[in-house]
């Protein structure tokens, strides 16, 4: 019997090598539906161009803001980081607190309503477990 020690590549450790350890927990994860609402804010971003980019089914992330006319504020950005919009801030408290205390949170883009100048994006809003 020998002392030595020696390295094992397990498939695990070659996955997380070669993938990165999101691609590991992936599979790991649900998301439990929370609450269907709409992005508000549309009429008023800077560039409402990015709207033209939102598709049914799309991700979108959800991150707190620093916002002085709403202490709870979350925006939603898209696959490119830009912002859409807002959680309306009549829904927004509970999933601030979560924001707060580190879960993550993400919507889908469930409706979509294009009239004149106005876009009106209908989300689910996730937990994701893990």
């Amino acid at each position: 019997m020998s002392d030595e020690l020696s390295v094992v590549n397990s498939g695990l450790m070659n996955l997380v090598k070669d993938s990165g350890i999101g691609d590991v927990i992936k599979p790991l994860t649900k998301e439990i539906h929370l609450f269907d609402s709409f992005v508000s804010g549309t009429s008023r971003l800077k560039d409402e161009s990015v709207l033209g980019n939102i598709s049914m089914g799309d991700k979108l992330k959800m991150r707190r803001e620093d916002n002085k006319f709403d202490s709870n504020a979350i925006i939603f950005l898209d696959h490119d980081n830009s912002k859409i919009g807002y959680v309306p801030e009549k829904d927004n408290v509970v999933f601030a607190r979560l924001l707060d205390a580190g879960k993550l949170l993400s919507a889908t883009v469930t409706g979509i309503e294009r009239k004149g100048g106005f876009t009106k994006i209908s989300v689910s809003i996730f937990l994701v477990d893990i």
